[in-house]
């Protein structure tokens, strides 16, 4: 894996698109400068602020959003003393996204990010994952657990396809297969309550300059494990395993403004042992993304999260 400046000009694999910087020229409140790593040939962009010495929080996005959601979350932890790193998807925000809706595999998401957290060699982690970001989050728990201090799921989950996805997301997924267009900004401005500005939607469109770029937003719905058969059944099933003897801390923060995952923090606070006692929090006037319609509730909890559970856990370089 090659990382840090050099990566920002790693070539260009076949079959991969590359968003030109010029279109995230016109971002609002988004003045960080990435850096990148490369993994299976891809190049993967992550921000990495704050003290290198200091306790990591590690904010995992979903789809179709990328870093740019957590842009109002980042201040106040930075603030508070922390090191904040928040990479971009493959497939979304300055990483590389492959052209082909098949390219992409919850496995191969999961690989990849995996490699990243690895490459970038990230150690004494509190998770702060939602949507997407947490079935790729968690399984990187699974996937390396020691590295990790805290978790904190937000409007997440860890599908393994034994129960029913709801009718919420089963819409969700078809309008994401079938539709012939596909606006992201529109649809991220659907998922929050406090209705976006023009600018804001066009940041949230800025990595994808035509459809050709969206194949792994519109590729992720289907990826969700929905029944037993799916490939990534026993994987999740694995994780599962992990979480149910997790001990650290595992806060959730979900909001009860989102239909697809309201109620799903049940699951976690009864299985993860790390879950009891925790002071969980359900968080109102929030949508699906809450880190978009309620940052400064989250910021706090996250703060007082890593205050009030310290760990000896050696940090990373960088």
């Amino acid at each position: 894996m090659s990382k840090g400046s050099d990566a920002r000009d790693a070539p260009l694999r076949a079959g991969v698109l590359r968003t030109p910087e010029v279109a995230f020229e016109q971002v609002p409140d988004f003045a960080w400068t990435p850096r990148y790593s490369v993994v299976d040939g891809l190049r993967i962009a992550h921000l990495d602020e704050g003290p290198a010495d200091a306790p990591v929080v590690l904010l995992m996005h979903g789809e179709p959003a990328w870093s740019f959601l957590y842009r109002e979350m980042i201040p106040p932890l930075l603030a508070a003393g922390l090191r904040v790193v928040v990479p971009d998807l493959v497939g979304f925000g300055r990483s590389d996204k492959p052209a082909k809706m098949a390219d992409y595999s919850y496995r191969h998401l999961v690989d990849w990010m995996t490699a990243w957290m690895r490459g970038v060699d990230l150690r004494g982690i509190t998770l702060f994952c939602q949507d997407w970001g947490s079935l790729i989050g968690l399984r990187m728990v699974a996937n390396d657990p020691d590295r990790f201090d805290r978790i904190a799921l937000a409007n997440g989950g860890l599908p393994t396809g034994s129960q029913r996805l709801p009718r919420a997301f089963r819409v969700w997924r078809a309008f994401a297969r079938f539709s012939p267009m596909f606006p992201v900004g529109a649809i991220v401005n659907l998922g929050t309550r406090r209705k976006l500005s023009a600018v804001e939607r066009a940041a949230y469109e800025a990595p994808f300059p035509t459809n050709a770029y969206k194949a792994g937003a519109r590729a992720m719905p289907r990826l969700v494990p929905g029944s037993p058969d799916d490939p990534e059944h026993l994987a999740n099933e694995a994780a599962w395993g992990l979480l149910e003897s997790w001990n650290k801390p595992f806060l959730t923060l979900f909001s009860t403004g989102d239909p697809i995952t309201r109620g799903g923090e049940r699951f976690f606070q009864s299985r993860v042992p790390g879950a009891q006692g925790q002071p969980h929090h359900l968080i109102r006037g929030a949508g699906h993304f809450l880190q978009q319609d309620q940052p400064d509730v989250i910021a706090r909890r996250l703060i007082a999260l890593v205050r009030d559970n310290p760990a000896a856990t050696a940090k990373s370089d960088r």
